[in-house]
């Protein structure tokens, strides 16, 4: 029995008799049934994806299903992957969405087209044809606004966020058609086998445009450096679920679709391709977690973390195009090895993030760090899970992200003596980008969890704290178990992850083996996450048991802590998410560039004495200052010329119709 073809199937009916069933079944058992709907659909795509990735394959065509190209699928390795990412993000979201839809989001609307929106995103890898994969990328593209939009209502942010969105998904959508439809030109049909053909026939001037087209649609899916506008601004607006869905799942094909459309169909082309991409991911990597570093929001703040993600995941890919273009094909595999299992490490740990934070936002109603705290009393399971999700993400051991980034560093390290002056430059470069996003990466998830979470509430929402419905903590107590598994035992999931990463390499031996120890093939480098996992426990129990056998010897005494002499302290006097990051502003002010605004009221009675300071600190993304802001007032500058040109004068139309004909003739017949 094929059970990649038969697991696909039962997800797809399973997703599709979901959505119908959200439009007949009443309010009070909606979200419930919609929610184990979700979690078995995801839970049958895992099932189809893993057996991809253990060997097993398919292929479906459907002629007469759309007109002109009809519909096709096959599912391979790299297919199988985001499938099975894209279920087990399902699994956990659709199963916390039982509990949490059910506060004004449990709508008819909204709740049948949650179950399309994860259908679309199954179907996306293994669409095998220019038509296929078109139909599928726009159906996930306008189901995901709809879900934006869930909450356009209650918060007028949710609108603007909902437009942003709305216009950089169909530029991307545009880029990609443009870019696919010039491929597929020149070749017999839209099949990707046919694809592959005609690629070897390509010019190379056709070829890179082909794939700067695609690059520039696929990355804006990512949220890369400069097209990630939207995503800092959708994903918070969203609810939660839906934040996790798109961070955790979606992002993750405009990765497959780059690597998809280079690496196979066009055949992995010249260097500069992949130095492209590799630029591309490092500076989104940077910048995101400088943004996310000095952000107080806390799902704006994970929404920047993504595009760092998704920049690290680039710069594995980049590296890898780079190393194959130079025949270093096992050096490429381990490269985009360690690419693809940061994509399922940071799909599990993401996935925990944005459930936490919605957890936050369902017990306070506030995303402000600066407004909450002292959550670790009130709400002690997310506490926990964010705690967990925070570490993973850390690229400390024995987080999720720790192993893949290893192994991406392991990659560009040993690609330094690569031939060519360009890899010789950018490999150091690459490297330097990698640790510093992994230091701050550190930085900012302290901030989100010790601000967030720990000392004491700094509002009255955050006192008034209740923990989660069980539904709720049981989505991320399987999120939080992914995390563990990934970090301990990442060895599980390597040769899913060697076979993906074969199928666009050209290498047929794994790059990474071993159960326990990781050992790398053709270069020194192994490493043992679970022994290293259980010697810094041991060394935590040793130090904690020193620590109290000493200070069992010695008498106790009560005794007020040192307060400086100001008295008890209060919660005014804590730390918040912005002064925390007042120093790493500082070391970073040329880039981020903040704005801060300091208003002081003064008594009446006297100009020398202060009655109220206010302190006020924005830091603007300066990309889209300095890229977008221009661009929209041309475009309202246009329209108001616009606005001029039709003043509703039949005689006035009639004339530009008038002159444009004229004009034309005259060009005909100079020109010819």
């Amino acid at each position: 029995m094929n059970v990649a073809a038969v697991g696909f199937a039962v997800a797809t009916a399973a997703g599709m008799l979901s959505a119908v069933t959200a439009l007949v079944v009443p309010q009070r058992v909606r979200s419930a049934v919609v929610g184990a709907g979700m979690a078995f659909t995801g839970l049958a795509g895992v099932t189809a994806g893993t057996a991809a990735l253990a060997g097993q394959s398919f292929s479906l065509a459907l002629p007469a299903f759309l007109p002109l190209s009809g519909v096709s699928f096959t599912m391979d390795a790299l297919g199988g992957l985001f499938v099975a990412v894209t279920g087990g993000v399902a699994v956990a979201t659709g199963i916390y969405g039982i509990s949490y839809a059910r506060h004004g989001l449990d709508s008819r609307l909204v709740q049948a087209v949650f179950p399309v929106f994860v259908v679309a995103m199954l179907l996306v890898p293994v669409a095998s044809s220019v038509g296929t994969l078109l139909v599928c990328w726009e159906l996930m593209a306008l189901t995901s606004l709809l879900l934006v939009l869930a909450e356009h209502r209650r918060r007028p942010n949710v609108a603007s966020a909902g437009r942003w969105y709305a216009v950089m998904t169909h530029l991307g959508f545009v880029t990609i058609l443009i870019g696919l439809l010039l491929l597929a030109g020149h070749a017999t049909s839209d099949s990707f086998p046919a694809l592959r053909e005609a690629s070897a026939h390509l010019s190379p001037a056709t070829a890179g445009l082909v794939f700067v087209l695609t690059l520039a649609g696929f990355a804006s899916k990512a949220g890369i450096v400069p097209l990630h506008a939207w995503l800092p601004r959708a994903h918070p607006e969203a609810p939660s679920h839906v934040s996790a869905l798109m961070s955790a799942a979606m992002v993750n094909l405009g990765v497959y679709g780059i690597v998809r459309v280079g690496s196979d169909l066009l055949g992995g082309g010249p260097r500069w391709w992949w130095l492209l991409v590799l630029a591309l991911g490092a500076l989104s990597a940077v910048y995101g977690i400088l943004q996310a570093a000095m952000g107080t929001d806390l799902k704006r703040l994970l929404g920047y973390s993504t595009t760092e993600n998704m920049g690290l995941v680039l710069v594995g890919v980049g590296a890898a195009g780079l190393f194959a273009a130079s025949g270093d094909h096992m050096l490429a595999a381990l490269a985009l090895a360690a690419a693809l299992l940061h994509v399922i490490g940071h799909a599990a740990f993401k996935t925990l993030l944005f459930l936490a934070a919605g957890s936050v936002l369902h017990a306070t109603g506030s995303r402000d760090l600066d407004t909450l705290g002292g959550l670790r009393a009130t709400m002690p399971v997310t506490t926990a899970a964010f705690g967990w999700g925070a570490l993973a993400g850390s690229a400390l051991p024995p987080g999720t992200a720790f192993v893949s980034e290893w192994l991406l560093l392991q990659a560009l390290i040993h690609g330094l003596p690569a031939s060519g002056v360009a890899t010789a430059i950018a490999m150091p470069l690459a490297v330097a980008a990698v640790a510093l996003t992994a230091g701050l990466a550190v930085a900012t998830f302290v901030k989100a969890f010790g601000v967030g979470f720990l000392a004491r509430p700094r509002s009255t929402a955050a006192e008034n704290a209740h923990e989660s419905p069980p539904t709720m903590l049981a989505g991320m107590g399987v999120a939080a178990v992914a995390c563990a598994v990934l970090a301990l035992v990442p060895a599980l999931v390597l040769p899913g992850v060697a076979a993906a990463a074969s199928v666009v390499s050209g290498s047929a031996h794994p790059a990474v083996a071993g159960l326990v120890t990781l050992r790398l093939a053709d270069v020194a480098g192994s490493l043992s996450p679970l022994m290293l996992t259980l010697t810094l426990l041991a060394a935590v129990l040793v130090a904690a048991g020193a620590v109290r056998l000493v200070a069992a010897r010695r008498a106790r005494r009560a005794a007020r802590l040192w307060d400086c002499g100001a008295g008890p302290m209060s919660a005014r006097m804590e730390y918040t998410a912005t002064s925390f990051a007042e120093p790493l502003q500082r070391v970073f002010d040329n880039v981020v560039q903040p704005e801060t605004d300091i208003d002081v009221t003064h008594h009446r009675e006297s100009a020398y004495l202060v009655q109220a300071v206010e302190y006020r600190r924005r830091v603007p993304d300066r990309i889209e200052r300095r890229l977008y802001e221009p661009v929209l007032a041309a475009l309202d500058s246009w329209g108001q010329a616009g606005r001029r040109l039709a003043t509703g004068s039949v005689h006035r139309y009639l004339g530009y119709g008038f002159y444009t004909v004229c004009g034309l003739l005259l060009l005909l017949a100079v020109t010819r």
